[in-house]
C-alpha cells in the first residue's frame, strides 16, 4: 500500500498542515490547508495541490470542553488519503534548545524534555507540542518526527554563538540558537549558485534573518529565544537590556507584564497603535502606521548590513515569509535603504513579484522565493521515520 505522511505546522493561534504521498524519490502533495483558531467559529480549509478549496466550515466551537484540534484535523484528512496508508507524521517545533540539533523520533520522554523549553519560546512551543501530545494518546503507534527551528542553526561558530556573558551560562544553555531554520533551509537548497554568499530575509508576523555561505547559516538575528532580533508584528525584537531592568525595578512591572509587553503588545502594533498586520498598516493614513512601516524596514536592513558582515559581502539577498513575498512597499523600502551597498531593484518585476526583483545593472542579486516549511518538514520525516533518505 503506497504510503503517506501528515506534516503539522503549528502555532499559538493556527495549525498549517498537508498531506504528501511518500514515493522512493519524491514527495508528491495530496492536499494543504489551514486550520485558524482566532475567530469565534473555528475556521477549518483544505485546498488540493492546484490551491482549490475541497473543504471550508467551522471544525467546532472555539470554546468546547473536551474539543481536540488534532482528532478533527485527522478526522478531516485521512479520508483524502484514499487507499494510501498514513505512516507518520512530522511536526515543526520551534525550540530544540541544546539537546536537540537534528529531526528526532517522538515518544513520551522526548515530548516531556521538549515541554522544558517551553519558557524560551512562550508563544510558540506549547502550540508545536500540542498535536504530538494528542496523537501520542490517539495513535500511539503512529511514528511522530519532530523537526526543529533551532537545528539549521546548530553549526553557528562561537563567536556568533555566545552571548558575551561569562562560560559558565553557556555550558547551561544559555547561547544563541536561532530560529525559522526549516525556512531557512528550504531556500538555500533552492538558491540560483548555492555557494553564493546569501542573506534570507524571512519577514512575517515573525520576522528573521540568516546569512548563509555555502548552503551553510553562519549568523542569524534570534536567539536564546524567537523574541530577539528584528522588529515584528507584536514582538519588539532586540532592546535595551537596561530596559528591562528598568522596567522590573522602576516601573516595578512583573515578570509576566514584561514578557507580555515585549511579545504581544509591541512591534508593529505596539508603534503604531493601530495594528499588527502590515497591511493594515500600509493602508492606513495614520502617520503612526507609516512610522512603524518605515521603522520596521530600517531595523530589516540595518540587520541585513550586519548579516552581510558576517559573511564578508553578499551575492545574494532573498525575501521570503508572507511579507517578505507579498509586499512590494517594504521590498522597495528595504532596498532604497541598501542603495548604498549596490543593491537596485526593478520596480516592475518587484511591482509583479517576479522571482528576480533586482535591476540589470544591481550589484546583489534580488530575490522573492516562497517559502515551504512543511515540505522540509515531510523530508526529514522521511528520513527519520521511514528510512528513506530525502
Amino acid at each position: 500500500m503506497t504510503q503517506a505522511i501528515l506534516v503539522f505546522n503549528a502555532g499559538s493561534s493556527s495549525i498549517k498542515f498537508a498531506a504528501y504521498e511518500v514515493d522512493a524519490d519524491k514527495l508528491t502533495l495530496i492536499c494543504k490547508g489551514l486550520l485558524d483558531r482566532r475567530s469565534e467559529d473555528t475556521e477549518f480549509a483544505i485546498k488540493d495541490p492546484a490551491g482549490k478549496i475541497i473543504d471550508k466550515s467551522s471544525a467546532a466551537p472555539a470554546t468546547g470542553s473536551g474539543w481536540d484540534v488534532t482528532k478533527t484535523l485527522i478526522e478531516r484528512v485521512e479520508p483524502l488519503l484514499d487507499s494510501r496508508r498514513l505512516a507518520a507524521v512530522g511536526h515543526r517545533i520551534v525550540h530544540g534548545g541544546p539537546d536537540f540539533a537534528a529531526p528526532i523520533k517522538v515518544d513520551s520522554d522526548i515530548l516531556q524534555r521538549l515541554e522544558a523549553l517551553t519558557p524560551l519560546a512562550p508563544l510558540h512551543q506549547p502550540g508545536c507540542l500540542a498535536p504530538i501530545r494528542s496523537l501520542l494518546a490517539l495513535r500511539p503507534e503512529l511514528p511522530q518526527v519532530a523537526c526543529f527551528d533551532t537545528a539549521f542553526h546548530r553549526d553557528l561558530a562561537p563567536i556568533y554563538r555566545r552571548f558575551p556573558l561569562p562560560l559558565e551560562f553557556e555550558a547551561k544553555g544559555i547561547r544563541r540558537y536561532g530560529f525559522h531554520g526549516l525556512s531557512f533551509e528550504y531556500i538555500a537548497h533552492r538558491l540560483p549558485r548555492p555557494q553564493a554568499r546569501s542573506v534570507i530575509a524571512h519577514l512575517g508576523s515573525g520576522s528573521s534573518l540568516c546569512a548563509i555561505n555555502g548552503g551553510k547559516s553562519v549568523d542569524t538575528t534570534m536567539s536564546l529565544t524567537p523574541l530577539d532580533g528584528v522588529m515584528m508584528a507584536t514582538r519588539s525584537g532586540a532592546i535595551d537590556p537596561g530596559l528591562l531592568l528598568y522596567l522590573l525595578q522602576s516601573e516595578h512591572m512583573s515578570a509576566s507584564a514584561v514578557e507580555d509587553l515585549l511579545y504581544r503588545k509591541s512591534g508593529l502594533l505596539g508603534v503604531s497603535g493601530v495594528s499588527a498586520d502590515m497591511r493594515t498598516l500600509l493602508a492606513s493614513n495614520d502617520p503612526r502606521a507609516g512610522q512603524a512601516v518605515d521603522q520596521f524596514c530600517a531595523r530589516i536592513a540595518e540587520q541585513i548590513a550586519v548579516m552581510v558582515s558576517s559573511i564578508g559581502g553578499i551575492d545574494i539577498l532573498v525575501f521570503t515569509g508572507g511579507i517578505g513575498e507579498n509586499s512590494p512597499e517594504v521590498r522597495r523600502n528595504i532596498a532604497a535603504r541598501l542603495e548604498w551597498m549596490g543593491l537596485q531593484l526593478d520596480d516592475g518585476a518587484n511591482a509583479q513579484k517576479r522571482d528576480m526583483i533586482s535591476a540589470p545593472a544591481s550589484q546583489i542579486e534580488a530575490m522573492i522565493v516562497p517559502t515551504d516549511e512543511e515540505v522540509m518538514i515531510a523530508q526529514h520525516t522521511r528520513s527519520v521515520a521511514l528510512g528513506i533518505a530525502s
